[in-house]
């Protein structure tokens, strides 16, 4: 009989909220003959008197309060399971409006009603054995699954994503997230390899063609748009201008390359998802030839001429640093690691260089690698030093070198000179003169080379 009474015990602790059955306790004999003195009680789940009682169906209730929500639950779900957990939350809100403000019985009340919005969550998004890697229109899908509760939204449709009880994939390309039910649903390419296959910007600045030109639907999913938001909003993109919906244009700013480039206008402006995956995976490529796009740009932007000039400046360093043993061990061009078309022309430009550039940050930078360079050059390394040059119009002065302020360097032989003396000299070069000397005498006299 003590074994029978705590079985009834661990029951009565254990009681299962959907099982309405009021719990007995199994008969005893030492108690049969005072029942009627001492009744036995139903044994029901009921809400304590200090919590604040909700006026909704008792099977609500037992849905919304007395489980545990961050458990998954067993087994199959029925569409009315979620209703009446809807239901529960429904009252569980219009509760906490009568509660007094900042009272204790209406903070217990709203952690109650986020303990029931994420099991109405988890419901509509159970578990699966999904696989880790997927891959859809050239996106590599890595499924996710977080340890702590962190809120991202699903590109797809726009919901919420939670961390703590969804599964859900990051395209490792371009970081395209979504929910595992929505990557069927996936219209889209991965722009990483647009990014791949054609790295150039639209350089019109928002070439709008119109609504007609794309049937009034979203240029991207294809569901009908309107500027009058019915039967959903159109929202133009400022990089591209075409008009999407509002799940696939956030409203998120970027930068528009065109307007940077022709107008100096670095002010973000509303761009789709799509375009701000493209713009952020474009803004360090170095692919915007400004000579050629806007060359007026020089005469209006002061920063590009200074920025120019040391661009050329480490072009010149470059070949000392590549013969230079101490430069390679100290490995000094990686100090451009970040910028690496840097050493390679000084034509080329990516967005985030004329973003650096406008806000100050590109000039100082370069100026300290510019000094760095040519404390090596100058000072440091013996080497370097013998690789300099002597001006041979006026033969004075200190070792001249190609990327000083104030010398010339002959476009021919690469000579190089003090600039005054370089262009008052009305002869030639002398360094030309002795080259082509040099170049007669051997078309004169084979014989020499030979002998040479």
């Amino acid at each position: 009989m003590e074994y029978e009474g705590k079985l009834a015990r661990f029951r009565q602790g254990h009681l299962n909220p959907f099982d309405k059955t009021p719990l007995q306790a199994p008969p005893d004999p030492r108690t049969t003959s005072n029942e009627a003195e001492f009744p036995q009680k139903d044994l029901r789940l009921e809400l304590s008197s200090e919590e604040p009682t909700f006026p909704c169906s008792e099977r609500a209730m037992d849905l919304g309060l007395a489980e545990d929500h961050f458990s998954r639950p067993v087994g199959f779900f029925l569409a009315s399971d979620i209703e009446q957990l809807r239901q529960a939350i429904e009252e569980c809100k219009s509760r906490i409006l009568d509660l007094p403000d900042n009272s204790e019985k209406q903070k217990d009340a709203v952690v109650r009603l986020i303990h029931l919005r994420l099991k109405l969550q988890e419901l509509k998004d159970p578990s699966e054995d999904e696989p880790n890697i997927r891959i859809i229109l050239e996106h590599r899908f890595y499924k996710e699954k977080s340890s702590k509760s962190v809120k991202q939204t699903c590109d797809k449709c726009s919901a919420i994503i939670w961390g703590l009880l969804q599964t859900w994939y990051t395209c490792t390309g371009c970081s395209y997230r979504c929910h595992s039910k929505c990557l069927d649903l996936i219209t889209k390419p991965c722009v990483r390899s647009k990014v791949s296959h054609q790295a150039e910007y639209e350089l019109s600045i928002c070439p709008e063609t119109g609504l007609d030109s794309q049937d009034y639907r979203c240029a991207e999913c294809r569901v009908p748009i309107s500027l009058r938001g019915v039967p959903s909003e159109a929202r133009q993109c400022d990089y591209t201008g075409l008009y999407f919906c509002g799940n696939c244009h956030w409203n998120d700013q970027a930068v528009i390359p065109a307007r940077v480039i022709h107008n100096w206008d670095f002010e973000p402006r509303k761009v789709s998802r799509c375009s701000m995956r493209y713009l952020a995976l474009m803004v360090s490529r170095p692919v915007l030839k400004l000579r050629e796009i806007n060359p007026l740009l020089f005469n209006y932007v002061e920063e590009l001429v200074e920025i120019r000039k040391l661009r050329q400046d480490i072009l010149l360093m470059k070949p000392y640093f590549i013969t230079c043993k101490e430069a390679m061990e100290a490995r000094l061009l990686l100090q451009l690691q970040d910028r690496q078309h840097f050493v390679e022309n000084d034509e080329m430009y990516s967005l985030q260089d004329l973003i650096d550039i406008n806000a100050g940050r590109l000039g100082c930078s370069l100026t300290e690698i510019h000094t760095l360079f040519a404390k090596h050059i100058k000072l440091d390394c013996e080497r370097c030093q013998a690789k300099g040059f002597v001006c041979e119009l006026c033969k004075e002065g200190d070792v001249l070198f190609p990327f000083d302020s104030h010398t010339s360097m002959c476009m021919d032989c690469s000579a190089v000179f003090h600039r005054d003396c370089y262009y008052d000299n009305s002869t030639t070069c002398p360094k030309c003169a002795r080259l082509n000397l040099r170049k007669q005498s051997l078309l004169k006299d084979p014989s020499m080379d030979l002998q040479a």
